[in-house]
This record gives C-alpha cells, sequence and structure tokens, in this order.
C-alpha cells in the first residue's frame, strides 16, 4: 500500500507545479505590460523648457480606435496611410488631408501593425489569422496560421512573410494565402511578448528572437543560413535572465544591426553571420540607421547616436529617463522621439541638443513612421489617436553640444567589444551560396545591397 505521506507530497507538488506554470505563462505573456505598462515603476524625468530652434506642425489628427494591450505602426504607401485598431478596423486615410477613404472590419482583434506590398494591405489577428485586402479595402484571402500575429506582415518577391507570436516565420503565397514554408524555433519557458517583427532585404530573412538569438533565413523556401548571438542572458533570475530582441533589426549594406532588452547591440556580418562588434546597450523598443550612424533609444530613455563601424558613441541625450521612449526616427537634420505623456522630442542629429518637442496626445506615442516627404511623419498613440506632423526649416539659433556623461544606473560600456562566444557568434557559411562574395551592388532604387541566393535547383 503506498504510503499516505508520498501521496500527499505528490499532491502538493503537483499543485505547486501547475501554480508554477500558470505564473510563468503568465508572467510570459503579460512581461512587456508589466514592464512597460501605463504606469512606469520608475517616475519619467520632468520635462525642462527649451530654446527651439526648429518649427514643428501638427497638420491633422484622427480617432483610429482602440489599441488595447496591442502595438500597432501605421503604414505609409501611395499617398496613403494604413491603419488598424483592436476592434478589428483596417481603415485607410489620405496621408496629406486626413480624410478618410474606406474602413473594413475582420470581425476579429487585430493585434499587429498594417503590412503594405505587392499590391495588398495585410494585417494579422489574434486568433491567427493573416487577412490580406486590396488597395480599395476588397478582401482577397485569409489564412489560419499556428498564434496571434503581433507583427505586421510584409511581402517580398510573391510571398507574404508574416512571423507568428509562437516564434514561427512563414512564407505565404501572396496570390492565395496558401502556406509554402515554416521556420520554427521553440519559445523558451519566460520571454518578453513583444511586437519583435524581422526585415526582408536581399533574398533573406532577419529576425531576433528570445535569448537574445539572431537569425538569417531564405525568404523562398525558409532554410536556415546562419544564427547569431546578440545578447548572452545573464543574471540568477529568470527575469534577470531575458535578454531578449524586440525590435526590428536594421540592414546597412553588408552589415545588419540588432539590439537586445536587457543585452547588447551588435553589428552582424550578413554572409556569414559573425558578430563585427558589440557593446552592453539594452534597448526595447531598437535601432534606427542614417547615414552611416545608428540611433537607439536606451530601455532607460537616453538616445545614442553611435559609429556604424565600431558603436562608439558620437552624443548622448540623457534627459528623458524613464519616459518609454520609441524607436528614434530619422528626419531630415532631426532624430525624432516619441514618449509615454504624449509628446514628440526632436534632437539635432549632429549633437543631441533639444530642437523642438510637441504635444499630441495625453496616451504614449506607440510608433512613428516617416511621412510621404523628408520632413513629414506620423505617429500612432496608445489612445488610438493618428497624428501628421511636419517640421520646417532650422533657425538661426545655435545649440549648445551635449556633455556625454553616462549614468551608472544604465551601465554603458563605451568601448565596443567582441568577446562573444565565436561557436555561438560567428555561425557557419551556408552552403546555399556558391561563391564566396554573395554582395551584389544594389539597384539605384534600393536602400543597399543585397544579397544573391543561388537559383532553385
Amino acid at each position: 500500500m503506498i504510503n499516505r505521506k508520498i501521496i500527499r507530497s505528490s499532491f502538493f507538488a503537483s499543485l505547486l507545479l501547475l501554480a508554477s506554470c500558470s505564473f510563468l505563462t503568465e508572467l510570459r505573456l503579460d512581461m512587456a505590460d508589466r514592464l512597460f505598462g501605463r504606469e512606469p515603476p520608475n517616475p519619467p524625468a520632468e520635462l525642462t523648457e527649451i530654446t527651439p530652434t526648429l518649427s514643428v506642425k501638427l497638420n491633422w489628427s484622427t480617432q483610429v480606435g482602440e489599441t488595447d494591450r496591442y502595438d500597432f505602426t501605421p503604414a505609409v504607401e501611395a499617398g496613403a496611410v494604413y491603419v488598424a485598431n483592436a476592434e478589428g478596423e483596417l481603415t485607410k486615410w489620405d496621408v496629406e488631408s486626413g480624410r478618410q477613404i474606406w474602413r473594413v472590419n475582420g470581425d476579429e482583434a487585430i493585434s499587429g501593425g498594417v503590412g503594405v506590398g505587392g499590391g495588398l494591405v495585410m494585417v494579422g489577428t489574434n486568433r491567427g489569422h493573416v487577412m490580406a485586402y486590396d488597395f480599395s479595402g476588397k478582401l482577397v484571402w485569409k489564412s489560419q496560421l499556428s498564434s496571434e500575429i503581433l507583427s505586421a506582415p510584409r511581402y517580398a518577391d510573391s510571398l507574404v512573410i508574416v512571423r507568428s507570436g509562437d516564434n514561427h516565420l512563414y512564407g505565404l503565397d501572396a496570390i492565395d494565402g496558401s502556406t509554402k514554408w515554416v521556420y520554427e524555433r521553440k519559445v523558451p519557458a519566460l520571454s518578453l511578448r513583444s511586437t519583435a517583427g524581422f526585415i526582408v532585404d536581399g533574398g533573406a530573412v532577419y529576425a531576433g528572437f528570445s535569448g537574445g538569438k539572431m537569425a538569417a533565413v531564405r525568404a523562398d523556401n525558409g532554410k536556415l543560413l546562419w544564427e547569431a548571438t546578440v545578447a548572452i542572458p545573464k543574471g540568477v533570475t529568470e527575469i534577470e535572465r531575458i535578454a531578449d530582441i524586440t525590435s526590428l533589426p536594421v540592414v546597412a549594406g553588408p552589415v545588419v544591426y540588432a539590439v537586445a532588452y536587457q543585452g547588447r547591440i551588435a553589428a552582424i556580418d550578413r554572409l556569414t553571420g559573425k558578430v563585427l562588434w558589440n557593446r552592453e546597450i539594452s534597448s526595447y523598443s531598437g535601432i534606427s540607421y542614417d547615414n552611416a550612424k545608428i540611433y537607439v533609444s536606451h530601455a532607460l530613455g537616453s538616445v545614442y547616436s553611435l559609429n556604424d563601424e565600431t558603436g562608439r558613441t558620437y552624443w548622448r541625450q540623457g534627459d528623458l529617463l524613464n519616459r518609454r521612449l520609441t524607436t528614434p526616427l530619422v528626419l531630415k537634420d532631426y532624430v525624432a522621439v516619441g514618449d509615454l505623456e504624449g509628446y514628440i522630442h526632436f534632437l539635432d542629429i549632429e549633437n543631441g541638443q533639444f530642437a523642438a518637442r510637441i504635444k499630441v496626445d495625453d496616451e504614449a506615442v506607440m510608433s512613428m513612421v516617416k511621412g510621404e516627404s523628408p520632413s513629414k511623419l506620423v505617429a500612432a498613440t496608445r489612445g488610438g489617436g493618428l497624428y501628421a506632423v511636419s517640421i520646417g526649416d532650422k533657425s538661426n539659433s545655435k545649440a549648445t553640444p551635449l556633455p556625454r556623461s553616462e549614468p551608472e544606473a544604465e551601465s554603458i560600456q563605451d568601448e565596443p567589444t567582441t568577446d562573444v562566444d565565436e561557436s555561438e557568434s560567428q555561425g557557419q557559411k551556408s552552403i546555399l551560396f556558391e561563391q564566396d562574395s554573395v554582395f551584389s551592388p544594389a539597384p539605384r532604387e534600393s536602400s543597399g545591397p543585397g544579397i544573391t541566393l543561388p537559383r532553385a535547383q
């Protein structure tokens, strides 16, 4: 007969295991809300008066619907801006006037940003559906994937590439939505719930994952090209060891850049997957690239301008601590970032000095994209607002360079490093490549060189 003490111990152990699993699942699903919810763990830095050296104008604003806990990014294409909401509505607006052109409802909550390409407007839902519409708002096809879609689908060479919340990448036929390939990765026990997307460039898909890993896969068949380590998890607890890539990578010529939360920013060779340099900077919202410089919003609120070849600091703007900044957006000679109180700040691209700011909403700025000209942007806020903002010319006032002080709280390492495990970061050269050099000159309309892949056998 089995001892009652053993039965009792097993029973309580089972309850504890179930409770732990439930806790970890809930924590994983809501980590972003807990870390970056409406009530920040530390009070945001108070804004001080600035002397504007730039004119900023709000061109128009409108309401586009509830966002719930999802992050939505508008898409600007051919004089129109497309935006979705958590109520299942996809809307098209004239980007110059803010006039609504059409509105459709897919009858289920949209949970990711909008993708535009190949004559399609694409969104993903919390039920794992991908919906593709034409530019008139007519549904072209609807496809079922494995889990909710938290990032914008992207069009690439007759395929629609989609990332699901369970770390799967899909290649769907752009004509009918049928699945052509699937790339799978395991989801760790604890990871940030994020809208981390991917970039498609030169026949390859670049995506960051939990645990600080970045992968490059072929866009035509989903085969892995290489995997690199951007950040190595550190710490004692599971929360301390979170080092997820929660933002979009950035491609610039033969290099792809990525940054991890509680981790590093790294430059990676697109051919081999070898880490060229890295440094200790943590970011949740991400990075941008312009004219051989990298701009990154630190997780604690500073904005950095870095050298793209070495990672060294050009300047740092540290007066926006704990203001939950968006990904930096470069407009002409300025870097724009939005914050949790609805402000958009414009920094001088040469020294990081405040040039202007504008308050567009009482809710947090969720995302910003470039408008139809280099001097315009479109911003979406947590409160469901959509705003078109333009900047003018620089005034005669001269900005003063900021000091390069580095707060201890951010643990910033000024000198870039390459002390990563080579067995993890270097990766292997893909056998899919037939030549040593796979980079070819970019077409004039391209933003940079791409990868030339071999023809299908």
